[in-house]
């Protein structure tokens, strides 16, 4: 860690960036958050280990739109959403100096099943233990890291970053379960099974909208739920559709642009796994018209917004 703020504040010193995007330390350090450092002195309550696990690329968007050049850190995972930004012309290259930081796993304190956690050793970075120790009110406890991490990170995409001007750091392979394995355990039930899934998993929704606020590819200036036209603003679940509606939409405005980086399913105070609708539309894109990774290929054509005479079109009878 002391090497990332090190650099920052060289960088910062000479002048060529105007700010640090990182994360600094709640009230444990357990409750890391996204945070900008202005001055040199201001990156002595910069941290990163194991809980900084909010993906920085999404605040770049307003970042950009302030004076000078932004220093940003960004993990493998987080240079995807970025890439993908690019993309999509919502943030200016120019604007950033993107320094990619090495990852060995991110945790999350709900992974952990003990009460009353006052502290948490052996989530350092870069030298992360494999196994941590939590004190507790009650005495003192163990957990594999791996069993505290989040759940994107034993699927991980990979642990090379696709944009970057330098990198600081070496990841660390976390990869240890099947990308699709419970979607594909979702498609085996019944539709009705299915049915009775969502409707459970969803009816806990409290509309916060924090999932659309972490959500990078929910970029839009104007987002429709915001209308007040017709009165999808509201926060309130009025309604069983309502509920349902929301997270719907929400899944087919990003499909063929979520990195899957699963900030979606991190904020969610709810707990519910709000990926699984878009990793649903990754694995049938995969098949219906070839592998695509979003924000891997600023060049490479994305499969819903390019056509192909050999494209696949399931609900289209072909003579």
């Amino acid at each position: 860690m002391q090497e990332l703020i090190v650099r920052a504040k060289e960088l910062l010193e000479k002048g060529e960036v105007a700010r640090v995007l990182g994360w600094k330390k709640g009230e444990q350090e357990y409750d890391a958050e996204p945070a900008f450092f202005e001055t040199a002195e201001s990156l002595d309550n910069f941290v990163y280990n194991g809980f900084c696990g909010a993906n920085l690329s999404k605040y770049m968007i307003e970042a950009g739109k302030k004076e000078g050049k932004t220093l940003v850190f960004l993990k493998p995972c987080d240079s995807y959403s970025y890439n993908q930004l690019l993309r999509e012309h919502r943030v200016d290259r120019e604007k950033a100096y993107i320094i990619g930081v090495g990852c060995k796993g991110k945790l999350a304190i709900s992974k952990i099943p003990f009460d009353g956690i006052l502290k948490v050793s052996g989530a350092q970075y870069p030298d992360a233990q494999e196994i941590l120790t939590v004190e507790t009110l009650y005495g003192t406890e163990t957990i594999p890291y791996k069993d505290a991490m989040l759940e994107r990170c034993h699927v991980c995409k990979g642990k090379d970053h696709v944009v970057y001007d330098e990198l600081l750091g070496e990841s660390a392979d976390t990869v240890d379960a099947d990308r699709f394995a419970e979607v594909e355990r979702i498609e085996k039930m019944s539709p009705e099974e299915k049915f009775a899934y969502f409707q459970s998993e969803l009816s806990k929704c409290i509309r916060c909208n924090a999932c659309r606020n972490v959500c990078p590819a929910c970029s839009c200036r104007k987002c429709v739920f915001d209308s007040t036209a017709f009165d999808s603003e509201q926060k309130a679940n009025t309604t069983s559709f309502e509920e349902k509606m929301f997270h719907i939409i929400r899944a087919f405005h990003v499909a063929g642009r979520c990195t899957d980086c699963g900030e979606c399913s991190r904020v969610c105070p709810q707990g519910i796994p709000l990926h699984l609708f878009n990793r649903k539309f990754i694995k049938d894109i995969n098949a219906l018209y070839g592998e695509y990774q979003a924000g891997s290929d600023l060049e490479c054509p994305a499969p819903l917004t390019s056509f192909t005479t050999t494209d696949a079109e399931p609900g289209v009878g072909r003579g």
